[in-house]
């Protein structure tokens, strides 16, 4: 896991690692779920469990936190990790999981062995009939954590076989929170607008935001606005900040020039239109009028997950929002 310290500014690991969390209270938000999760490492009685929610949330990090405070010096014997990017097909399951469940580990009285199943929902139906199967047979010694985005994709039988924990996006304060300690602790020379930058970029995402804020001091030695958005290469919420003021003020063609401006730079419209949402989102205009900017975004958004990412497209948004405010005036 180290890295080449010479070239990028002395770390060994990166900060994602260096700083995950050890304990579950460690964990930063979700304070329900992690509560949850603190009671079981405290009574060690740990049900399978499904954690579902965003990138980034602190879900793997629960799981592994809790594996070690259950486990203690057994954790590497009596913890198998499988990733999305290890194969996971039902020969896996079959072979490897099985195998694992019926190693004899010795462990104190009341704790199993955690076999922790990252991006779960990427597994097939296959593997994970499969893995129903085995959860069943070696329900007295193994317990299974799967990790996931949407629970949805993971298939009845084993949802309701697990206690489902669900995870969501950090607040910026948080974010904030834990970007504070790192930066003290690697002592980095930073301005407020830059963590502000940071934790616009990372949109509620921990490892998003501890991995732009190392880029940015690895590259630059500061961590600023502009460094941050060069960094990150996203559209400056500035310039996306004053195409909606001009929107508003009935400024058409100066917010279609500014649109023009972002996509000539090569950003992609999924990056723009995203930007823009957020932008939307904490913008101080009527309630009425945001609801009804956030449905046409919403729209033009959904187009350009389906491949229409034309610069028409975009356009046209920028119209509808217009026409949108044309017709809260006239009202």
């Amino acid at each position: 896991m180290a890295t080449n310290s010479s070239s990028s500014g002395g770390y060994e690991l990166p900060w994602v690692e260096k700083y995950r969390p050890v304990k579950v209270a460690e964990v930063v938000g979700n304070q329900d779920a992690v509560s949850r999760l603190q009671v079981i490492a405290r009574d060690g009685n740990m049900p399978n469990l499904i954690l579902s929610g965003p990138p980034g949330t602190g879900k793997t990090s629960s799981i592994l936190a809790l594996a070690h405070e259950l486990l203690g010096t057994n954790f590497k014997e009596a913890v198998l990790e499988l990733n999305a990017s290890d194969d996971r097909g039902i020969d896996v399951v079959r072979n490897k999981i099985k195998m694992f469940a019926q190693k004899k580990v010795t462990l104190s009285p009341g704790r199993h062995k955690i076999i922790v199943l990252d991006e779960a929902d990427s597994m097939t139906t296959g593997a994970q009939q499969a893995l129903r199967r085995t959860m069943e047979i070696y329900s007295n010694s193994t317990r299974f954590a799967l990790a996931c985005n949407t629970s949805s994709k993971i298939i009845e039988p084993i949802q309701s076989r697990c206690a489902i924990v669900r995870f969501s996006r950090l607040s910026d304060q948080e974010i904030l929170g834990r970007l504070m300690i790192v930066v003290d602790a690697e002592k980095v020379p930073y301005v407020p607008e830059g963590l502000e930058a940071v934790i616009f970029t990372a949109d509620g995402d921990m490892r998003q935001a501890l991995n732009n804020l190392q880029a940015t001091y690895s590259g630059f030695r500061f961590v600023n606005q502009e460094n941050v958005f060069k960094v990150c290469d996203q559209p400056h919420p500035l310039h996306v900040k004053n195409m909606v003021r001009n929107v508003i003020d009935g400024k058409f063609e100066e917010a279609c020039s500014g649109l023009k401006q972002l996509y000539d730079l090569g950003y992609s419209p999924t990056d723009i239109i995203t930007t823009l949402f957020r932008i939307i989102k904490n913008y101080d205009m009527p309630e009425y009028l945001k609801l009804e900017f956030l449905k046409e975004t919403g729209f033009a958004h959904m187009r350009i997950c389906d491949g229409v990412g034309s610069l028409l497209q975009l356009c046209g948004l920028l119209a509808k929002l217009s026409r949108v405010r044309e017709t809260a005036k006239a009202v």
